[in-house]
């Protein structure tokens, strides 16, 4: 973590880190892709939900990709970008972090072929806490930090995250959000957005952005797949955005660390004492 990091963060909104995954686990992360060829949306496979945001030409989400083994729980707090998380979100001398320091609010994998892409989204009007990029004194204070980490190769044609770099302290909706926005009959794209730029990515890269910044994707037009996971990191007394919550398989077997940001506010008090809100 260096200063020019904080800085280009705070300007732009995204900060890329190259090869932030090691390549043997990339190659570990997509064997366990490929075994979940067949899910479809709505489909379950152990604790991981086959799933779409808006419409299914956004291709298929994998939501609770942590459940699907150790290669995916080393994500959860990758020395990579751990520290940048923890910067970005901030809070962690203040009573943001009573209950731990971070707290995954969802995390997914991604696949797209060919045709697939999702429109725009977020940004910084109407304004949002859950989202919202905030300094100050010089310490941030953000919502909402993602982790997009690429599987895949994705450069021209691939479909690649798009964003639109300072949107996140736009004080005025962009004019062209309605032509571009997701949407549950063709999932958009952001393709042709003005100031919209494509964030290309080797494999074992990621991009780290503030949900608050105006981002989406472009429509890939090459063959093969697109495949990328989110970890979407807050403070730790944030809750789940889908009703989906660990299994208690998981929490047994995750270290203290990642137990603590994976389910900061599992213990539940009550008149027969203490016990877990795990998902057995």
């Amino acid at each position: 973590m260096t200063d020019l990091d904080r800085y280009l963060f705070d300007l732009n909104g995204y900060l890329i880190i190259r090869n932030a995954i090691p390549k043997d686990l990339v190659g570990e992360l997509n064997e366990s892709l490929d075994s979940f060829a067949a899910l479809e949306a709505g489909e379950w496979r152990g604790h991981v939900h086959g799933h779409f945001f808006a419409s299914a030409s956004e291709g298929l989400n994998l939501q609770q990709i942590y459940e699907a083994g150790a290669p995916w729980e080393y994500l959860i707090d990758n020395p990579a970008w751990i520290e940048h998380v923890l910067c970005f979100v901030g809070g962690q001398d203040s009573f943001d972090a009573q209950h731990g320091p971070l707290f995954i609010d969802e995390n997914f994998a991604s696949v797209r072929g060919p045709g697939e892409a999702i429109g725009v989204h977020s940004g910084p009007v109407p304004w949002a806490k859950r989202t919202q990029f905030h300094v100050h004194n010089q310490k941030f204070n953000c919502g909402m930090v993602n982790v997009l980490m690429a599987l895949s190769d994705i450069g021209p044609g691939d479909g690649a995250t798009m964003v639109i770099p300072a949107s996140h302290k736009s004080n005025f909706p962009h004019p062209e959000m309605g032509k571009h926005h997701m949407n549950e009959y063709s999932g958009g794209s952001v393709d042709g957005m003005t100031g919209a730029i494509e964030v290309h990515l080797q494999a074992g890269d990621v991009v780290l952005f503030v949900d608050a910044i105006c981002h989406g994707s472009a429509k890939r037009v090459n063959e093969g797949q697109r495949r990328v996971a989110v970890y979407r990191y807050g403070p730790s007394w944030g809750f789940f955005r889908h009703p989906y919550r660990p299994s208690a398989a998981l929490l047994e077997r995750l270290t203290p660390k990642r137990r603590k940001i994976v389910f900061p506010h599992e213990r539940v008090i009550s008149p027969a004492g203490s016990v877990s809100a795990a998902v057995s």
